[in-house]
Order: C-alpha cells, then sequence, then structure tokens
C-alpha cells in the first residue's frame, strides 16, 4: 500500500525510531501482554489497555479494519491465582478452582477496559486454553537443543543463545533467574528460566511428556503469538517493566523453536505510572484500581469517568513516566467538557454533508511520529473553533482525532448535558454563574484569596462546585463548574 503515510516507531530492541513496514500490509500483526487476572486491574495496568488502544485504532485507520489483527492476552495460570483458587474455592477440583478465580476477574478487567474506551481486541487467548501449543514449542525447544530437563522441570539454557539479552541489553553474566523460579543446583546457569515444572497435589497441573504439570510463565506468550500471529509478526507491546525477563525470554524460545531471526520486528514498552509522585504499592496506601477510579470516590472524593481517566494517560506521551494526580484529572476533565460542548457544534456544521465528514490523517499529523499525541490535545479548540466558522476540513478532523483518540462517545460530558440535568440549564442561572466565576478570577489574580474563597463556597451551598486548572494552549487558569449531586 504505497498510500499510506509514514508511521515512525520507536523499537526498544533497536534503541531508535523508524519507519514502520508491515511484514504484509494486507495482514499487520499486533500481539500486547495482558493481565494476570488474579485481583482487580490497577491503575497501571490501564495505561498499557489505552495506549496499545490507540496503536490499534491508528493501524485501522492507516491499513483498514479488516486488515490489522490484534491479539492481547489473559494469563490465567499463576501462583497468585493458585493461592487465591484454594482460598476461595477449596472445594473444586484444582483447574476448575483457577477457572472460576480468573473468570470472574477477567470480566471485570474487560469491563474496566470498555469504561476507559478501549476497543475489544481482535483475538483475547487464555493461557490454559493453549497448553497444548506450550507443550509442542518446549518440545522443539529441547529436539534443537536450547532446553533441558533437570530435577522434575524443563529449563531453557541461555547460553544456548548467542545474542541472548539483545532487547534488555544486558550480558548472561549480569543476569538473574527466571521470574519463578529459584537458582538450584540443577540449573547448568544461574539465568537460565522455567519452561515447564512440576505441580503438587494442591496445584493445578496438565499432563505433559515430562509429567503433570504448568507452565512457566515467558512460554505462554510465545505460544499465543505463535499460533494466532505467526513465528514472526510486526509488533510487541508491553509495559517498561516486562523487558526482562519476560519479553527477553519471549524472544528466546521463539526465535530458537523456531529457527527465525526475529520474533517480532517493532518492540514497544509504555512508562510507568506513579501515584501523586510516588510509586503505587499496597504498603503505602495508594494503591488505586480502575475499578475504584471509575465507581467509588476513593480518588478525589468522587468517581471519575473513563474518558477523562484515558485522556489523563494520553496526555503524557507513551514511552514518558506518567504522575497520575488528582491536578491532572481535574484538568482532563476540563478538556474533555470543552471537547464534548463542542462536538454537537461541530457535527452540524457537518450536518447534511457525508462526503465532507471523510477524513484522513494527514502525513505531517505528529499522530505518526510515536503516537506523539500531546500536539493533537492542545490543538482539538482551536479546530473546533475553525468548525464553528464553517471549515468543513478542521470540523472533519476534530471529529476523526476524537474516533482515533478514543473519544468517540463523549456528549454526556458535557457541561450543558450537566446542566440540563440538573435543573441549571436556564439562560439566566448561567449567565449568573459566569458572573460569579469571573468576579472570583479577577479576585484571585488581585490575590484577595479570602474573597475569591467566599465566592466559591456561596456556589457550593448553591449546589454548584467549581474545579480550577490551566488552559493546556495559554497556560492561563480556567474555572469549570459542575453541579455537586
Amino acid at each position: 500500500m504505497t498510500d499510506v503515510p509514514a508511521l515512525r516507531l520507536y523499537n526498544t530492541l533497536t534503541r531508535e525510531k523508524a519507519v514502520f513496514t508491515p511484514i504484509d500490509a494486507e495482514d499487520v500483526r499486533l500481539y500486547v501482554c495482558g493481565p494476570t487476572v488474579y485481583d482487580f486491574a490497577h491503575i497501571g495496568n490501564a495505561r498499557p489497555v489505552i495506549v496499545f488502544d490507540v496503536l490499534f485504532r491508528l493501524l485501522r485507520h492507516l491499513y483498514g479494519e479488516a486488515k490489522v489483527t490484534y491479539v492481547r492476552n489473559i494469563t490465567d495460570v499463576d501462583d497468585k491465582i493458585n493461592a487465591r483458587a484454594l482460598r476461595d474455592f477449596p472445594d473444586l477440583p484444582l483447574n476448575d478452582a483457577i477457572r472460576a478465580v480468573t473468570e470472574k476477574t477477567e470480566t471485570q478487567f474487560l469491563a474496566d477496559a470498555r469504561a476507559l474506551g478501549s476497543l475489544e481486541p481482535t483475538v483475547q487467548p487464555r493461557a490454559t486454553d493453549n497448553i497444548a501449543e506450550m507443550i509442542a514449542i518446549i518440545e522443539a525447544l529441547i529436539a534443537r537443543g536450547h532446553a533441558y530437563v533437570a530435577a522434575g522441570e524443563v529449563l531453557f539454557d541461555t547460553t544456548s543463545m548467542a545474542d541472548y539479552g539483545a532487547l534488555s541489553h544486558r550480558n548472561l553474566d549480569e543476569q538473574q533467574a527466571g521470574a519463578r523460579v529459584a537458582v538450584d543446583a540443577h540449573k547448568k546457569s544461574p539465568g537460565d528460566f522455567v519452561l515447564w515444572k512440576m505441580s503438587s497435589e494442591n496445584e493445578p497441573g496438565w499432563d505433559s511428556p515430562w509429567g503433570r504439570g504448568r507452565p512457566g510463565w515467558h512460554i505462554e506468550c510465545s505460544a499465543m503469538s505463535h499460533r494466532y500471529l505467526g513465528e514472526t509478526f510486526d509488533i510487541h507491546g508491553g509495559g517498561l517493566d516486562l523487558i526482562f525477563p519476560h519479553h527477553e525470554n519471549e524472544i528466546a524460545q521463539s526465535r530458537c523453536a523456531h529457527g527465525t531471526s526475529a520474533m517480532a520486528n517493532v518492540w514497544m514498552h509504555n512508562g510507568f505510572v506513579q501515584i501523586e509522585g510516588r510509586k503505587m504499592s499496597k504498603s503505602d496506601g495508594n494503591f488505586v484500581t480502575i475499578h475504584a477510579l471509575l465507581h467509588t470516590e476513593e480518588f478525589g472524593g468522587r468517581a471519575w469517568p473513563g474518558e477523562v481517566l484515558r485522556l489523563a494517560m494520553l496526555m503524557t506521551q507513551y514511552r514518558q513516566p506518567i504522575d497520575f494526580s488528582l491536578k491532572r484529572l481535574e484538568e482532563a476533565q476540563g478538556i474533555m467538557r470543552r471537547w464534548a460542548d463542542a462536538k454537537p457544534r461541530v457535527e452540524a456544521v457537518l450536518a447534511g454533508r457525508p462526503d465532507a465528514r471523510a477524513w484522513t490523517l494527514p502525513a505531517e499529523s505528529p499522530v505518526l511520529d510515536d503516537l506523539n499525541l500531546y500536539p493533537v490535545i492542545t490543538g482539538m479548540n482551536q479546530l473546533a473553533a475553525d468548525a464553528a466558522k464553517g471549515d468543513l476540513d478542521a470540523a472533519a478532523a476534530f471529529l476523526g482525532l476524537l474516533d482515533l483518540m478514543g473519544f468517540e462517545a463523549i456528549e454526556h460530558l458535557s457541561q450543558q448535558a450537566n446542566d440540563r440535568a440538573s435543573g441549571h440549564d436556564d439562560e439566566e442561572t448561567r449567565s449568573e454563574v459566569n458572573r460569579r466565576i469571573a468576579q472570583r478570577l479577577d479576585l484571585l489574580k488581585a490575590r484577595n484569596f479570602a474573597e475569591a474563597d467566599r465566592i466559591r463556597d456561596e456556589l457550593l451551598t448553591d449546589g454548584i462546585q467549581l474545579k480550577d486548572g490551566k488552559d493546556a494552549e495559554t497556560g492561563e487558569r480556567v474555572t469549570t463548574w459542575e453541579i455537586r449531586r
């Protein structure tokens, strides 16, 4: 497809950006490591869901919806899952117990992902539905001299792969053991990692050539990506924390089992998420789940719309760390409301002009530079203003970019919709509220904080809550208001 604009992506494997060229433009293939479903997903888990959903949307826009395959797995066998199954379902057979645990948490994860505005991946395989594929890869690794059986386990021999460690840029001497197995005497090398391990009577297991057991973590994704995307595919994504050991070991297994030079041509990793400047930790009391943000008042004393959480993530380039804070959410909410207010007016400009609604991302768009969305976000208000003047191209671009970012259904977030629902939609009331907000802003500029606070408190008594923030383009203080429910 010669008419597709150039998309530049940063490749963790090469440590540089390059123009993305799919192996087959008629079948663009993307794999992303999904959640381990033993508990509610936290806000850090939301970032890859959102980031790679935008990439999925972008690839569909560039190559066609039917020409992109997106696989995001579900890890449903894991030591934490095993422990939860024994605790919650002690009377069920072990394999049935882990299914009971993971089906519940998977359902919640998928509901959270939908609330964040993410599309369904093309395929969402479960690890436990792909045990036969894992066994086949392990058998191939043994046959090719890359794996060995010792002390009832099957382990990958890291010394058998000349360039092991290329993704994380670690030498073998620096390697530590794989994620799920300690450094034991039966290992040939400390960096060797488990492919298959034996299961005790109190652990789930499956029959294999090496006895009843269960897979190691890394082999799961190698098997599922191979089954649905082939030996070599276009893009593999996940969080920065997965580079080593998980993705490094995926590459080793897949390349050595299939005799290929690559597992995926491009490796993409999103940055970490902090909460109010601190690493998220249950012991520190700042562990925040997606479900809690969407449905409770645990963060900032209120529940937050999924679109606001999504925008708060997209306001920072995906490879950079995020400080997820109340201030960031309030800023995102202000932006989202302005877009939601503008959308009906923009759609009215295109009413009766279906030909004008068609839109293609221009070749110079910053989105094509490694998903750089910040300039797009800051430019949306100008597009809406130009559309209001009758600019059909600006109107189509505004709506097209909303769809590309995953904000195709935001009307319910508009200030006008909130006003109508609460009885504050008459022009006189709105005018008076806006007048008092302007008066308060003048007082703040004059540093008369006591009088400004008095106006804020009076409005709150009337059921109107003010939210201060900064305009993304000018940096000036702006105040939005909502009905306190």
